[in-house]
């Protein structure tokens, strides 16, 4: 290996220890996400490694959360993730996971470019630059290697696909579920090599059955690993709230307006950040390809454009509400979200950025400038998307959390915490949970049907009096919350707020026959009388990002 290439990859690894450092330098003073992640994830793990559950049966319950929340919901104990949880405290779990996943996207890409892509020594700025951009995006914190991890997983197909036989293929293979998930991008992934497959057998290129069983023996791994996820939709009869999920509901002028929203900005999933540099470089790559009618040379560059806006298409499409009829009558349709076939767009982007950059860098001296410049600008936007720049301005993972501020609430109510239940307003039922509170109401992917229609009688006023908030609630209800028409679909009011709930109408009757006895509320509730609540006590605190009005349910 060159000097330079050395080099270049030990800048690559320290600029991504750099990139991951604030959550081990500033602990729980770090600030990161909280849509999907602190508000869900984080206190999941908590919840389940401290449950007593963490292999539990597929027919355990975890009471702290809805009176009973299947262990299945939780998902996998065999993931990389749950174990970083049970082992180190959350915020350094946290910490070591975005190195674990961004190390190995940086690999991953590294590989699958050197050795199929960009394989010669010239395109080494670009094969490093390209792969250290890939691996600085703001990835779906608990997807892990699910989307980053591909371009690993492909380089190992496509050396068993060429014959090699080497066991770091199948060590790849092998590993990659434990720090992946199926439905969060290997799915999607699996299945698009298995249509590789078959088109390499209808052009005659052969059965190649090494292939065909690399992928079936990773999908194999996947299915055991993922072993409550496939119970859960093949072998559960209870009906859940994914039953009552709709998702087709757009018309056509909105889906492709959703298209070109995707195609441009990307989803909040697979944040790819590929607008601002990566889209017009790609762009003009396909136009010099166009003028030049190097259409014969270029077949991957064209194939990627072709597939990254396919997804695109498809994923907004599958929002379209011509769809009805088949969700009606096929409801995996509705429990199982296809539309993320879109999931394998960082990699095809990505690797389109590094062809569309070796294309301009042949037009001559002058353009090499400008992918160094291309590189170096798509560096700084990622770097600008780090979480502790991005997320500065929400609440830090202590502040989140205030652990000695529910401490104190847990103290006054002076009660053994199985005893009662709360549930919360203005903030998310997880920081109560993350406490060790047993909760009415939760953010999951899925719970019993027959608790969501329980749970809404709590809250049918405020909903009636909101249509948004109904249809969000009533047609997938995976946040099963104390919702207020006044606060719409706002989940944070920190301590500096200055609103106030005037008008609340809460089934207090049902609250309480769930075993209901508190509520933590982010904002004073001036009408609490009449909701049959009163205020206990309001809690302050200078580490919380919250005033906490502490209500108990008047027996």
């Amino acid at each position: 290996m060159p000097t330079i290439e050395k080099r270049l990859l030990f800048f690559s690894f320290l600029a991504i220890a750099l990139f991951v450092s604030p959550y081990f330098l500033l602990g729980e003073d770090a600030h990161m996400r909280v849509h999907d992640n602190l508000d869900s994830n984080i206190a999941w793990y908590k919840v389940v490694t401290r449950s007593g559950e963490l292999f539990g049966s597929v027919h355990a319950v975890i009471p702290q959360i809805i009176n009973g929340l299947p262990r299945n919901a939780f998902g996998t104990e065999f993931s990389g993730i749950v174990w970083l949880h049970v082992l180190f405290p959350s915020i350094y779990a946290y910490g070591l996971s975005q190195a674990i996943t961004r190390v190995f996207a940086f690999i991953g890409m590294y590989l699958l470019l050197r050795k199929y892509v960009i394989p010669d020594e010239k395109w080494v700025w670009i094969r490093i630059g390209a792969s250290l951009a890939f691996a600085l995006t703001p990835f779906w914190p608990s997807g892990m290697l699910s989307t980053l991890g591909m371009p690993l997983a492909l380089w190992a197909l496509l050396n068993i696909r060429a014959g090699e036989r080497s066991l770091v293929n199948y060590l790849v293979l092998t590993l990659l579920p434990f720090y992946s998930s199926l439905v969060l991008g290997f799915f999607f992934f699996l299945s698009a090599m298995g249509i590789w497959w078959l088109v390499d057998v209808i052009r005659g290129k052969g059965w190649n059955w090494r292939f065909f069983f690399a992928i079936v023996y990773m999908t194999a791994i996947y299915l055991t690993v993922d072993y409550r996820l496939v119970h859960s939709l093949l072998f559960s009869d209870e009906p859940t709230s994914r039953d009552e999920y709709f998702h087709a509901r757009l018309p056509l002028w909105r889906v492709i307006r959703l298209i070109f929203k995707n195609y441009i900005l990307g989803h909040t999933h697979v944040m790819t950040v590929h607008g601002l540099i990566i889209l017009p470089v790609t762009l003009v790559a396909l136009y010099i390809v166009w003028k030049k009618k190097l259409w014969k040379q270029e077949k991957l560059l064209v194939f990627l454009h072709v597939l990254n806006f396919a997804l695109s298409t498809w994923y907004a499409f599958w929002f379209y509400k011509g769809w009805v009829p088949l969700t009606e009558r096929f409801d995996l349709l509705d429990k199982f979200n296809f539309a993320r076939y879109h999931f394998l767009r960082p990699m095809v982007i990505y690797v389109l950025f590094a062809i569309s950059l070796k294309i301009l860098w042949q037009q001559g001296k002058e353009w090499k400038n400008t992918c160094f410049a291309a590189i170096a600008a798509q560096l700084v936007v990622l770097t600008a998307f780090n979480e502790e720049i991005a997320h500065r301005n929400k609440p830090s993972f202590r502040e989140f959390y205030a652990e000695k501020q529910f401490q104190e609430i847990k103290e006054h109510i002076g009660l053994p915490v199985h005893k009662y239940r709360v549930a919360s307003i203005g903030i998310h039922p997880a920081i109560a949970q993350y406490n060790g509170f047993y909760t009415l109401d939760t953010y999951n992917n899925f719970y019993p049907l027959s608790y969501k229609h329980k749970f809404r009688q709590i809250i049918a006023k405020e909903l009636a009096k909101n249509k948004k908030l109904r249809e969000y609630f009533d047609e997938w209800g995976g946040r099963c919350y104390i919702f207020v028409d006044e606060l719409g679909k706002h989940y944070m009011f920190n301590k500096n707020s200055k609103r106030t709930i005037k008008h609340l109408q809460l089934n207090t009757n049902v609250f309480r026959e769930m075993g209901g006895r508190y509520i933590f509320s982010a904002l004073p509730i001036e009408n609490a009388k009449q909701n049959q609540l009163t205020l206990e006590k309001v809690f302050h605190s200078k580490e919380s990002a919250w005033t906490i009005y502490l209500y108990k349910v008047i027996p």
